[in-house]
């Protein structure tokens, strides 16, 4: 009977280590860029101690205009200094942490019912749960989010045992709250919400333990408070760029919109039946489940059993106030359901399960049980099938990069031109990728030279690239968005158009009547130059002089609502009397009303069209 209590559970996890480590370093296959950005960063400190910008130690990390959280990445340093650096040591530390993630639910959930068969119903549970299988597929800051929400609770009840909490118990619990919050952005809100859930612990005389936890967790938040104050907006800036509200929305707006876009958070659809309905999700495989149906059906069953079966402690209102915070990062920001914003959530979805599992264990229950666990184990072996059958779809092949390593490095590498120059899109900083697999491949990383925005490569150097237009480019090989070319012809040099170039005739195809408040769309848009000069295109974004499509919102008076909404370069030289059709992505105004969608030319850094006499196009359009 002993070694029966023994060999199931290391049955169980040395399956669960199989699933989860089976294909780890080519399902999905490349390499994501933010993957190659962690993992870069990880082997600098592990060989330097320093960040890719030389940074000594950082708490967060400088990566192409974001800031990654430290957790992660350094705990991807120490795999590093004993493995060294490659893809299957990275993903395999991510299948770790999610095998992690369910042994810390199986051992919760029998220390809070009291039987070690629950415990593995939801070891199990975890371990087949897509949503924490696929975050543990991917090399970036969220794989380890489950997990540090799963050691919170762990610690959390463990104190909740207690009539009062020693100093180390609230270390603890501090220190989990902590891990909490540095190492995922939707930490930042979501540590400080959780911290203030433990005030449901604060019953007379237990009061005092509370206030250990909070004044523990506040120390601990020195860093970054100290580090925001020396990097104004570096952690902030990308959620103020997510974020809906903007300075014209009124508190009832943003309030309007924050009641929305949680009631569509809890959507059992998406969690069930199509998963993460955002098309450039990383993780999730379109048209397949987050949760399993037997987990989705417990985790109601529990809850409904906590509030209305007796079971109203403080810590089964604790899990209650924590799935319901667990939702508010993600419902600030423009995206649905986006499921690593609401990594927490199926963590805690699985704590919910406890008391059904420990009430269907009883008696004649058990029957009931083993064939929900039947389903469940069926349910996770059909999404296992799916996982492993769409490794190498075209989507997975093109976000993951596949084609870098295999066809664009070695195209720019066998034509021996040194340096290969890199010219990079704004918001597709492709040097990482160079960065990251030269160093797998022992190519020195002086084969480099990173071109400014506003730098030409030199005529007849390799140059690989994520900009589009390209006007000088010879492809030698091309994998969207990276083109490895050659440079043909000396730099292009723009300059302002003359008076009579400043001529253009617009007609939108298919022109929209309404729109929602907030709403996006892509216009298609066909522009003639009407005018007696040529327009070229730039040779790099940052050069000056481009000629682009652009957008405002006027009010029905007139009156400028949005100013510079969308732009669109073009893409080709176009010559007098010649067209082209652009697509234009516009964003509809925040509060509903009569506006018009005016659509002009200009050209960077001289003038919009409009403004030296030639028509623009003014659409009526409803925001509601």
């Amino acid at each position: 009977m002993k070694a029966r209590r023994v060999l199931v559970p290391l049955a169980v996890l040395a399956l669960g280590a199989l699933m989860y480590g089976a294909r780890a370093g080519s399902n999905p296959p490349g390499f994501y860029i933010d993957e190659s950005s962690v993992a870069y960063n990880a082997h600098l400190v592990a060989e330097t101690g320093r960040d890719e910008h030389g940074e000594e130690w950082p708490l967060f990390f400088r990566c192409f205009g974001d800031y990654k959280n430290p957790v992660y990445v350094y705990l991807m340093a120490a795999v590093f200094s004993a493995t060294g650096p490659s893809i299957l040591a990275a993903r395999l530390t991510s299948a770790a942490l999610g095998l992690l993630t369910a042994v810390l639910l199986g051992m919760l959930a029998a220390r809070v019912s009291g039987r070690r068969g629950v415990g593995l119903f939801v070891l199990a549970s975890a371990l087949v749960t897509p949503w924490l299988f696929e975050l543990s597929r991917v090399v970036v800051e969220v794989a380890a989010y489950p997990a540090a929400v799963a050691l919170l609770l762990f610690f959390v009840h463990r104190a909740s045992l207690k009539e009062s909490w020693s100093w180390a118990d609230a270390a603890l619990v501090a220190a989990a709250l902590a891990l909490v919050t540095y190492t995922y952005s939707i930490g930042r809100l979501l540590g400080p919400l959780l911290a203030l859930g433990l005030a449901l612990f604060a019953r007379r005389g237990r009061r005092l333990s509370v206030v250990k936890a909070w004044a523990l967790y506040a120390a601990a938040l020195v860093p970054l408070l100290v580090y925001m104050s020396g990097h104004p907006n570096a952690l902030t800036a990308r959620f103020r760029a997510l974020v809906y509200v903007s300075a014209e929305s009124s508190y009832l707006a943003g309030a309007w919109e924050f009641v929305k876009h949680y009631a569509a958070n809890l959507s059992p659809w998406w969690m069930l039946v199509t998963g993460d309905p955002n098309p450039d999700q990383i993780a999730n495989i379109l048209g397949t489940p987050l949760v399993l149906a037997v987990t989705f059906a417990l985790a109601l069953a529990g809850a409904w059993l906590v509030v209305r079966g007796g079971r109203r402690g403080a810590w089964w209102c604790f899990v209650l106030y924590g799935l319901a915070v667990s939702f508010v990062p993600a419902s600030l920001t423009r995206d649905y359901f986006h499921m690593l914003r609401l990594s927490p959530v199926p963590v805690f979805l699985l704590v919910l399960t406890v008391p059904a599992v420990d009430w269907l264990s009883e008696g004649a229950r058990r029957k009931v049980l083993f064939a929900l666990l039947a389903l469940t184990l069926m349910q996770g072996a059909v999404f296992q099938w799916q996982y492993h059958a769409s490794a190498r779809s075209l989507r997975r092949l093109h976000v993951f990069d596949a084609d870098y390593p295999a066809l664009i490095l070695p195209a720019a590498l066998r034509t021996g031109a040194r340096p290969v120059h890199i010219a990079d899109a704004p918001n597709i900083p492709g040097y990482i990728q160079a960065f990251w697999h030269s160093t797998l491949q022992g190519v020195p990383l002086d084969t480099f030279a990173l071109l400014r925005p506003e730098e030409s490569a030199p005529e007849g150097a390799v140059v690989i690239t994520t900009e589009d237009p390209r006007p000088r480019c010879r492809p030698l090989a091309q994998s969207e968005p990276y083109t490895a070319c050659v440079a043909e012809g000396p730099p292009r040099s723009l300059s302002p158009l003359p008076a009579e170039g400043f001529r253009a005739e617009l007609r939108v195809v298919e022109p929209p009547a309404r729109l929602s408040a907030g709403e996006k769309l892509t216009l298609r848009v066909v522009v003639r130059n009407a005018g007696a000069a040529v327009w070229r295109t730039r040779d790099r974004v940052g050069s000056p002089f481009q000629v682009s499509l652009g957008n405002h919102w006027l009010r029905a008076d007139g009156t400028a609502a949005v100013d510079d909404d969308g732009r669109s370069p073009l893409l080709r030289d176009l010559a007098p009397g010649e067209e082209v059709e652009m697509p234009l992505a516009v964003n509809a105004p925040p509060h509903a009303g009569d506006y018009l969608l005016e659509l002009d030319v200009l050209q960077e850094g001289v003038s919009w069209f409009g403004l030296r006499g030639s028509r623009t196009v003014r659409l009526p359009v409803r925001i509601e």
